[in-house]
């Protein structure tokens, strides 16, 4: 049992948080705090342990040109600021101006299952651009992809993430009307040569890769076609924004939709 008590980590460099972090036991990571802060009032998760501050580690940052890295405390208001399809206007639909300057990429890749709408804007976008997480934790530093860092259950302190610059690349998403945006579901497409990869939100636990839809376009079907087979892919649930239903049957729509985007780029 967790006690009561909360030690606070501050570490001023990315080496400082990597030894705070250690295995990750007993360790909550505060990044922009936007996710966390709301389940600790509400009493979804507990209090005590180690919290460990990462502001001042120095990892916000966007570098690079044909490989990009962006750093995990990157707030999503940079993020949606540096023009990099899908992942910017991912960022810029998250929320409002106030969530976005505090909210960073990393938090809101590693958010768990919403518990009334879907959450991780942005793993969608970063599936899409085959992008690669740098992690530490139990057993030393990693490079993984995103679906097997999303995959895995064991505590991980990411450090940032890359990934090679598009051909071209499109983001669409329906959301509901409210204060903050919600995200009801999302489509993102990347494409590289003649290659397509494609990823959506809210229509599982986290963000999954449509891969019958890549496959149908490799095999020569228009987008209408392929984005008929998006279900295969997905297992979506009702919450308070959606149903399941609903879900299923506007995902063929937004697929079709983000594909021509994506051709016409």
């Amino acid at each position: 049992m967790r006690s009561s008590y909360t030690e606070t980590l501050e570490p001023a460099s990315e080496a400082e948080a990597i030894a705070a972090f250690g295995d990750g036991d007993g360790v909550t990571v505060l990044a922009g705090g936007t996710i966390l802060m709301p389940d600790v009032t509400y009493g979804r998760y507990p209090r005590g342990g180690r919290t460990l501050m990462l502001h001042r580690a120095g990892l916000s940052d966007i570098s690079g040109d044909a490989t990009v890295t962006i750093g995990a405390m990157t707030p999503l208001a940079m993020v949606a600021a540096c023009g990099i399809e899908p992942l910017a206007a991912a960022a810029e639909a998250v929320a409002d101006p106030e969530i976005r300057a505090q909210a960073s990429l990393a938090g809101n890749l590693c958010a768990p299952a919403g518990v009334a709408s879907p959450q991780g804007d942005l793993q969608a976008p970063l599936l899409a651009l085959e992008a690669e997480v740098r992690s530490a934790g139990a057993g030393g530093e990693r490079a993984e992809s995103v679906e097997e860092h999303l995959a895995s259950d064991q505590p991980r302190l990411v450090l940032s993430v890359q990934f090679a610059r598009p051909d071209a690349a499109a983001y669409i998403t329906q959301r509901r009307t409210h204060s903050h945006s919600y995200s009801v579901i999302s489509v993102a497409a990347v494409r590289r040569g003649s290659t397509v990869r494609l990823a959506a939100g809210g229509v599982a636990r986290t963000a999954v890769r449509l891969r019958s839809v890549e496959a149908a376009l490799a095999d020569g079907q228009s987008p209408e076609q392929a984005a008929e087979r998006a279900a295969a892919d997905t297992d979506p649930a009702n919450d308070a924004l959606a149903s399941a239903w609903y879900r299923s049957e506007i995902l063929p729509v937004l697929v079709s939709r983000v594909l021509q985007r994506v051709q016409e780029a």
